[in-house]
């Protein structure tokens, strides 16, 4: 059986969107799926769901 891990960090960044796409891009390897971005401005606040 081949184990899922689920990685979910907040990093203090909600506005460059240059800046958040190259932290997303550092994680699209082989095996690891990028599920959801979610950048918030106002909090200045990113949430990234990856897994695999």
């Amino acid at each position: 059986m081949n184990a899922i891990v689920e990685c979910v960090p907040n990093i203090s960044e909600g506005r460059d969107t240059d800046l958040i796409g190259t932290i997303v891009d550092a994680a699209r390897i082989d095996g690891c799926s990028i599920l959801s971005v979610e950048p918030d401005a106002d909090y200045n606040r990113t949430v990234i769901t990856l897994a695999g």
